[in-house]
């Protein structure tokens, strides 16, 4: 196919060449061609052909079967040539015939028109004497009624200037100061020429008309009650009569600058409807503007500079109305208003700053309203936690409704906040279109401000405990501090995990740049970083309350160790009350984390699973450490020591203290541990007899009861609670623990009065 298609091209050109040199009247092969030294002398279309070395190359280059057949296809193509030759001859004929034809026709419409020409000449000739004739004969009448003409015109101009100052003064009766203005104007040549002769009475009348006028037009350009449309009118007719331009002009404009003050605009009247009172006000503004212009063409720049100002004023109402609650509508609406002014104004000056002008201001508008937004959202969240604050009321108002309150204020009103700021974006105002890409990015960083100042914000609750570090002995933590830390802390870590990923989700699919799935442009919003400030904030609140919980009991028990005489304390009798309160702070501790931290059950039955060996050795120890204090009596403390060391030597290794989890289980257990510390610390500082011994001993067995059914780890606590003990053995100058029948007795005694305590 290619072959044909080649062979087809070849045929074309051949033909091409040849039409070309049948009408060039110079040949294709002549020495001009540039190219002809190129053509080799084998080449059947150029003038150089030499049919002997064609014969000789094809010859050599074709067999027998070749040759026949280009034979055949130069017989073909020299017939085809003569077809298209005769052809073209066929047409040049036509062509030849159509021409003389033509001609012919041209020859026998032109015969008569020479004769007709004649006799169009003839006529002309004819009308023109006539008119001649005409001319002469009415020469002298026209001359005459030329000059009666004049005499006419003469006198009534002269009658008009005896009359001029009647004229003058109905004009000044009829206020038509216009047409005294150009009655005046139009005598003033004649007045220049004979007014010092002639017509001197006229011209003083005249004059002292005029003075009238004058004085009128400038009550009229000065006059408050006056619309700026007479006022210019005024000052047109004062600057026709030659009256001092800049006086005027420099009065018209402090005018027109008062006039401002009538162009009122409260953007509460806009959520109805476009204000008739307003609409006025700018119709008059700028009709005077119009006019000011026409007067004074050389006044663009103070025009220019009246009415920035008066979009300032403007923009300065809208920068105090967006501080308030207001929606997206009331904002749009308020802009629309102001657009349209500003699209007056510019077609009156033809100045594009002014565009220019409420554009920035417009920019700094919505920039200010989607701030506002964030900042009333981060208002709003402040709210509900400060109501944990509340005194009186701070024990009776749920921590779960405070939370929830938060996480749909950071949910609802985040979405809310994108939904209203999506509308700016979807309206078809012009001069927010502008700021579609700017909104975007505003959007995004209002976002990032917003976590951070929340960040900020929830920090500043509580400040003065992070800043102070650790409390005074004396001091007494507010209770309701210690609510508001643990809100804090599932609600920065509900923030971190949960509600940055899903914000990030619709920024990216409604406020990306020109991107439909919101993946193609990278964010002006970082949720990394944000989200990892915040979990670590989260932490944070989360060892404050658990550091604020476990300080209010440690100041418990440091009172209960430092005000009695252990070393003359007497035998003990019951529970002392001070282990009442210790589960009573533990029990407050339960229901606040309860209805914040969710439970970890897998962990605990972990910790079942993983602790039960240690809780057995833990009790073997107990029971061993029991049996041996009660048959060595008579041995020497010294050895006692070393045999309780040894104890503790060979008991399994407990893990102490671990990672806080945002989980009941581990944050009652870490205060637990924490408070259990403290007692062993503060039962090694004191120095114990018999009975004081006995005290803690019976303090401590009791606790393990209700303990059990608080914490998780019950190895971890058997071993704290063992530590406790172990501490009292060290600092008791005889450690004789009481019987196990008393100490059974004393503890159902016990549990039997406080049910609820052990409750949790």
């Amino acid at each position: 196919m290619d072959i044909d298609e080649t062979l087809l091209d070849e045929k074309a050109r051949r033909t091409r060449d040849l039409l070309a040199s049948f009408y060039s009247p110079i040949p294709s092969g002549s020495s001009n061609n540039p190219f002809s030294k190129h053509i080799p002398p084998d080449d059947i279309n150029s003038s150089s052909f030499q049919p002997d070395q064609y014969m000789k190359i094809m010859a050599r280059k074709c067999n027998l079967e070749g040759l026949l057949q280009k034979h055949v296809e130069m017989v073909a193509e020299i017939k085809n040539l003569d077809t298209d030759l005769q052809m073209l001859v066929y047409e040049n004929y036509n062509k030849f015939i159509c021409a003389t034809d033509t001609i012919k026709r041209m020859q026998s419409n032109i015969l008569g028109m020479e004769e007709n020409m004649e006799q169009l000449l003839e006529k002309i000739m004819s009308v023109q004497s006539r008119s001649v004739s005409v001319n002469t004969s009415l020469c002298e009448n026209r001359e005459h009624i030329e000059k009666m003409h004049r005499t006419c015109n003469l006198l009534r101009k002269i009658q008009f200037i005896y009359d001029l100052p009647d004229r003058l003064g109905k004009c000044i009766k009829a206020e038509a100061y216009a047409d005294a203005v150009r009655f005046y104007i139009g005598a003033m040549p004649i007045f220049k020429a004979y007014g010092d002769s002639s017509f001197q009475d006229c011209k003083r009348a005249s004059e002292e008309a005029m003075a009238i006028i004058v004085k009128n037009l400038q009550g009229k350009v000065f006059s408050d009650s006056e619309s700026m449309q007479v006022r210019a009118e005024a000052a047109v007719l004062l600057k026709q009569l030659n009256f001092p331009v800049d006086y005027l002009k420099t009065k018209l404009l402090e005018k027109l600058e008062l006039s401002l003050t009538d162009v009122q605009f409260t953007p509460e009247v806009t959520k109805n409807e476009y204000p008739s009172a307003h609409e006025a006000a700018i119709n008059e503004f700028v009709e005077a503007i119009r006019a000011f212009r026409v007067i004074f063409p050389d006044s663009e720049k103070q025009l220019v500079k009246l009415a920035q100002d008066l979009l300032t004023k403007y923009f300065l109402t809208i920068d105090a109305y967006v501080m308030t609650r207001i929606c997206s509508e009331d904002l749009l609406g308020v802009l629309r208003v102001i657009w349209n002014d500003v699209l007056r104004l510019v077609e009156v000056l033809e100045d594009i700053s002014l565009s220019n002008h409420s554009l920035e201001a417009t920019k700094d508008a919505v920039k200010l309203y989607i701030r506002s937004a964030f900042s009333h959202l981060t208002q709003d969240i402040s709210d509900h936690l400060l109501k944990v604050l509340k005194r009186g009321g701070a024990e009776e108002y749920s921590l779960e409704v405070a939370l929830d309150a938060s996480i749909k204020a950071v949910f609802d009103g985040g979405r809310n906040v994108l939904l209203d700021i999506h509308k700016i974006l979807d309206d078809n105002l012009e001069i927010v279109d502008k700021l579609r890409e700017l909104i975007i990015d505003w959007v995004q960083q209002g976002y990032q401000d917003f976590f951070r100042e929340l960040e900020v914000q929830f920090l500043s609750f509580l400040g003065r405990n992070i800043s102070s570090g650790t409390q005074t002995e004396g001091a007494q933590v507010d209770k309701a501090f210690p609510r508001l830390a643990l809100v804090l802390a599932q609600l920065s870590a509900f923030i971190g995990q949960t509600a940055i990923p899903k914000i990030t989700e619709d920024l990216a699919a409604s406020f990306c740049h020109g991107s439909v799935g919101g993946y193609d442009h990278v964010l002006s919003f970082v949720p990394g970083v944000i989200s990892q400030k915040f979990r670590a904030t989260g932490e944070k609140f989360l060892q404050l309350y658990i550091k604020m919980r476990t300080q209010r009991i440690a100041l418990l028990l440091k009172k209960r160790f430092a005000t009695p005489n252990w070393v003359k304390h007497k035998e003990p009798r019951e529970v002392h009350m001070c282990v009442d309160l210790f589960l009573q702070e533990l029990k407050i501790t339960g229901n606040e984390v309860k209805q914040i931290l969710p439970q970890d059950l897998t962990k605990h039955r972990r910790a079942d699973s993983n602790g039960s060996s240690a809780s057995s050795r833990s009790n073997s120890f107990r029971e061993e450490k029991e049996k041996l204090s009660r048959s060595n009596i008579q041995k020497g403390r010294s050895q006692q020591l070393l045999e309780t060391h040894l104890a503790k030597l060979f008991k399994q290794k407990v893990e102490i203290f671990t990672k806080v989890e945002y989980t009941q289980e581990s944050v009652v257990m870490t205060i637990v541990k924490l408070c259990l510390k403290s007692l062993q610390e503060y039962a090694r500082l004191q120095t114990f007899n018999r009975s004081g011994f006995q005290q803690i001993q019976l303090d401590i067995q009791f606790l393990r009861t209700p303990l059990k059914e608080i914490v998780e780890d019950e190895a971890a606590m058997d071993f704290l609670l063992d530590e406790v003990i172990v501490a009292a053995v060290e600092r008791c100058l005889d450690p004789i623990p009481l019987e196990l029948p008393i100490l059974d007795r004393l503890i159902q005694a016990k549990l039997a009065q406080h049910h609820d305590l052990i409750s949790p």
